[in-house]
Parts: C-alpha cells; sequence; structure tokens
C-alpha cells in the first residue's frame, strides 16, 4: 500500500465511534419529536416508545415466535440461495459455452421485479415459509451468482498456465487456485446478500403470511401504530447486523491468509 495512505484508527476507537453515531440518531430523533416537537410522534413515534416496545415484546415472549418464523425463512433462502449462486457462478464461469447461450436469460431473470414474484410464489407455493423462501432466493442467488462469476474470471491467466506446468489437473486448480480466487468475492457478496434474504422473508410475510415479523408490522401499519412498526423495524436491524457480524468472523477464518487491510474492506 502507498505511504500516503492513511491508517484506520484501531477497533474499540471504531467501535466507539459506531456507538457514538447511533446515540446522536437516537438523541436527534429524541429531540425532533419530543423536546422540540417537529415531527409528530403520532406518525413518527419516539425513540423511548420504541425501545420500550420493543423490550416488552422480548420480554412478555409476544415476539420470539415470529422472529423465529422469520430467521428460519432468513436462513433457508440465504443457504440455498448462496449454495445455488456459488454452483451456477463456478459452472458458468468454467463453461465459456453455457455462459454465452444463457447469458441474455440470466439478466433477464435478474431484471425481474421481486415483488412481482412474491404473489406468484404464493400462489405456487401457498402461504407457508416456502413462499418467502423463494422470494429470498431470487435475491440472494443473483449477487452471489455475479461475485463468484466475476471472481472465477479474474484469476490470471499466468497463474492458471504456471500451475498447469507444474502439473496440476482439474481438481487441483479447483481447489487451489479457482477457490481462493473466488472466496474474496463470494463473502463480499454474502455480506449483501444477508440482508437480501430477510428482505425477502419480510416482504413475503408482509404481502400474505400468519406469522413473522413482516405480519407483525404490516399489522401494526394496519392500525396506524407507528411505533410497532419501527419496533419491528429495529428488531430486523439488530439480527441483519448479528447475522452479519458472524459471515465476518467466517471470513476472517477462511480468509486469514490476507492481509489485514483487505478484510477490513
Amino acid at each position: 500500500m502507498s505511504s500516503h495512505a492513511k491508517r484506520l484508527p484501531s477497533r474499540p476507537v471504531i467501535l466507539l465511534l459506531q456507538v457514538v453515531v447511533l446515540i446522536a440518531f437516537f438523541g436527534l430523533w429524541h429531540v425532533l419529536t419530543v423536546t422540540t416537537n417537529l415531527l409528530s410522534p403520532f406518525f413518527f413515534g419516539t425513540p423511548g416508545a420504541v425501545l420500550m416496545r420493543t423490550f416488552n415484546d422480548f420480554a412478555s415472549g409476544a415476539i420470539w415466535y415470529h422472529l423465529g418464523i422469520t430467521l428460519l425463512e432468513t436462513a433457508l433462502a440465504f443457504a440455498i440461495g448462496t449454495v445455488a449462486g456459488i454452483a451456477f457462478g463456478f459452472w458458468f464461469a468454467r463453461a465459456p459455452l453455457v455462459s454465452v447461450v444463457f447469458d441474455p436469460y440470466i439478466k433477464a431473470a435478474n431484471a425481474l421485479p421481486r415483488v412481482v414474484l412474491a404473489p406468484i410464489f404464493a400462489l405456487w407455493l401457498g402461504l407457508g415459509i416456502w413462499s418467502k423462501v423463494a422470494l429470498g432466493v431470487t435475491l440472494v442467488f443473483f449477487i452471489v451468482f455475479f461475485n463468484v462469476y466475476q471472481g472465477v474470471k479474474e484469476v490470471s491467466p499466468v497463474v492458471l498456465a504456471n500451475a498447469r506446468m507444474l502439473g496440476a489437473n482439474s481438481r487441483d486448480l479447483f481447489r487451489h487456485v479457482y477457490l481462493p480466487s473466488a472466496l474474496s468475492w463470494v463473502f463480499s457478496s454474502l455480506h449483501t446478500a444477508v440482508g437480501f434474504a430477510m428482505v425477502g422473508a419480510v416482504v413475503g410475510e408482509y404481502l400474505g403470511s400468519a406469522a413473522g415479523l413482516g405480519y407483525r408490522i404490516h399489522q401494526a401499519e394496519g392500525v396506524f401504530d407507528t411505533v410497532g412498526v419501527f419496533s419491528g423495524m429495529l428488531v430486523l436491524t439488530i439480527f441483519v447486523v448479528a447475522i452479519d457480524s458472524a459471515v465476518t468472523v467466517i471470513e476472517k477464518r477462511l480468509l486469514h491468509w490476507r492481509p489485514q487491510e483487505a478484510q477490513t474492506h
């Protein structure tokens, strides 16, 4: 790296700054809705009411069942979409003819509005978890697919030629060349895919379900319960951040060979 590049602060300092930003956000929200009344609490809620509602929902156990449904749908969509995206990404990248033939169809499928697909999946798969999982898979798959495809295509021809000169077969190339190259791209996509998996589950629940956080948000919205809507959004945010943190831990363990600076981006 260039000597002119600025070094990032230590991890505790970064964490402290993130906490300061969060406190500032809630402080500004409180000032606007409570102290000055520039924003109506009816339409925007108040941070105190949202935090209290969230705490009460967890303390009473009212939210655990719905949270479990949403997390199950998210996990299934994330796992299925990731595995399928990795498999097809490697296949298309290693098979140029297949890639060229299916290229317009992949792009057309990726361009489809996912919200339009939600009612179709509900019709095909019912109002249970699988229609939500299918919607999440359509979001996760393309994110992972395009990143894996690009990661494999980015492998240096010189590295491939040198590996073949050393007697590497197809399995060796996959394990020692293609896979390490694609892993960085895979984990880069997974950080985005986690959020989209939950988006797919919640949107599916919002449009038609009898359980889940999306269902609770829809119910709260139907009775103009702004605090309930923001509480549901807060819970979603907390668990997306938690899942993303878990992905980061796994990434650092699997990509320990990379420079520390590369892992922070």
